[in-house]
C-alpha cells in the first residue's frame, strides 16, 4: 500500500512536469535521480560481485528503465488509472502463467476484457498511448520475473539487495540517457524542474522499488503480481483527487474487470498454508 501510494503520486508529479519537460526526460531524471540516491545511501563502491550477478542487475536494471520510459509516454497520453491498469497485463500474465489451474481460462478472460474495454475507448484519441502501455506492460512483467530472480540469487541480504537495486538504476538510467538527452532540446530545465524530477524519483523508484526488493524474496512471482492488484485502483484515485483525471464508466467497468481478475487467484496463490 505504501509502495503504490508513492508510486502514483510521484507519477502524477511527473504529469505536472510534462507541461515542461519531455517525458522522456523526466523518466531519464527520475532513474538518474534515484540511482543517485541509493548510491550515496549505500555507497555499494567496494562490493565485489559474480558475473552471473552482474548479469542479473544489467538486465533488471535496462527493463526498470525502459518501462518507466514507456510508462511516462504513455500517460502523456492517457489518464493515469487508464494507463495503469492497461499496464497490469504484465502482472496479470505472470500470476496467470506462474499458477496452474482451472481459474486461468476466466482469469485470462476477465483480463482481456478490461484491457480490450480501455484500449477500445482510447485508441482513437491516442493509440500510441494505448501501444505504449502495452509495452509496459511487457516490460513490467520482464520487471517481476528479473527481480524475484535478482532478489534470489546467492541467498543476499536485504542490505545487498538494495545495493543490487542502486547499480541497477545506475545501468537503466546510462541505457536511456540518449532518449532523454533527445527530449531536452527545446526545453529549459531550470532547478525546480530538476528539483521536482528529484522527488518523483524517490516517490517512484527508491521506495517502492526498495521495498519491492525487501518482498519479493519471500514470495513467488505470481503472489507477488497478486498484492499488485491494489494498484489500479490507487492509480485511479490519486488520477482523479490530484490530476481531476475522473474515469468513464467504461474505463471504470475495465480496471475492475482487470482488478477482478487478479483477486480470482487470490484463494489459490495466498492462503493459510
Amino acid at each position: 500500500i505504501a509502495g503504490a501510494l508513492s508510486q502514483y503520486l510521484g507519477a502524477a508529479l511527473a504529469v505536472h512536469l510534462f507541461s515542461r519537460l519531455q517525458p522522456e526526460t523526466v523518466a531519464w531524471l527520475r532513474v538518474a535521480f534515484s540511482a543517485a540516491f541509493l548510491l550515496a545511501w549505500r555507497r555499494p563502491f567496494g562490493e565485489r560481485l559474480p558475473r552471473p550477478r552482474k548479469r542479473g542487475i544489467v538486465s533488471f536494471g535496462v527493463s526498470l528503465a525502459a518501462m518507466n520510459l514507456c510508462f511516462y509516454l504513455a500517460v502523456a497520453r492517457l489518464p493515469l488509472g487508464t494507463a495503469v491498469a492497461i499496464e497490469f497485463a504484465g502482472p496479470i500474465a505472470v500470476a496467470t502463467f506462474g499458477l496452474r489451474s482451472a481459474r486461468n481460462v476466466a482469469t485470462l478472460g476477465l483480463a482481456a476484457i478490461g484491457i480490450l474495454a480501455l484500449a477500445d475507448v482510447r485508441w482513437a484519441t491516442s493509440g500510441t498511448g494505448v501501444l505504449f502501455a502495452l509495452s509496459a506492460a511487457a516490460l513490467w512483467a520482464a520487471y517481476i520475473l528479473l527481480g524475484a530472480r535478482l532478489a534470489r540469487q546467492n541467498a543476499p541480504t536485504p542490505a545487498e539487495r538494495l545495493d543490487a537495486l542502486a547499480w541497477a538504476l545506475v545501468v537503466g538510467a546510462l541505457a536511456i540517457t540518449p532518449v532523454g538527452l533527445i527530449g531536452l532540446r527545446g526545453s529549459n530545465p531550470t532547478w525546480p524542474l530538476v528539483a521536482g524530477c528529484a522527488a518523483v524519483g524517490v516517490l517512484s523508484n527508491v521506495i517502492p522499488y526498495a521495498l519491492d526488493q525487501l518482498v519479493l524474496p519471500s514470495l513467488a512471482p505470481a503472489q507477488f503480481a497478486l498484492l499488485l492488484s491494489l494498484l489500479p485502483a490507487t492509480a485511479s484515485v490519486v488520477g482523479a483527487v490530484v490530476l481531476g483525471q475522473i474515469p468513464t464508466l467504461v474505463e471504470t467497468l475495465g480496471t475492475g474487470a482487470i482488478v477482478a481478475a487478479m483477486l480470482l487467484r487470490r484463494e489459490r496463490t495466498i492462503g493459510p498454508d
